[in-house]
């Protein structure tokens, strides 16, 4: 299985996602639900780096082989890096991350996206601009709007 691609045309939107680990406690879980949608063409892994912030602030990263992620085999993920993250990229993700918890910085591609955004390119459209909105974000705004 490739996680990650080497098609550069025809990309659908590109995203990240900062996952934290508090207390440096990786359980694994999640972790082949990510597989599964790599085989099912849904996302295209760019750039998977897993990173440990320190309690005096700084960020670096961390081999696979010091995870501890219990009975998932984290090795499926060797060799998922483009190289687009580096200790910049880090030092960047480090305001996300709490002292003394590690986190997951995944860049993808959203393949299911692609036949759309090539019809919107065909039609002359440009993709300008996209984001996620934070879940706790959603739902404190999802509860506002019940109590209003």
């Amino acid at each position: 299985m490739t996680l990650v691609g080497d098609e550069t045309q025809a990309m659908g939107p590109i995203s990240y996602l900062i996952v934290e680990f508090p207390g440096n406690k990786m359980t694994g879980e999640g972790l082949q639900a990510l597989v599964d949608l790599v085989e099912r063409g849904l996302v295209r892994i760019l750039d998977l780096e897993f990173v440990t912030r320190s309690e005096d602030g700084s960020v670096a990263a961390m081999s696979l082989q010091e995870l501890d992620t219990g009975a998932f085999d984290v090795t499926v993920f060797e060799g998922a890096s483009s190289g687009l993250l580096d200790q910049s990229d880090f030092d960047d993700a480090k305001d996300a991350i709490e002292p003394g918890s590690a986190a997951a910085i995944l860049i993808f591609e959203n393949r299911w996206a692609t036949p759309f955004v090539q019809g919107l390119l065909a039609g002359g459209a440009e993709l300008v601009a996209a984001g996620y909105i934070p879940h706790a974000d959603l739902v404190a705004s999802l509860e506002a709007t019940e109590a209003g």
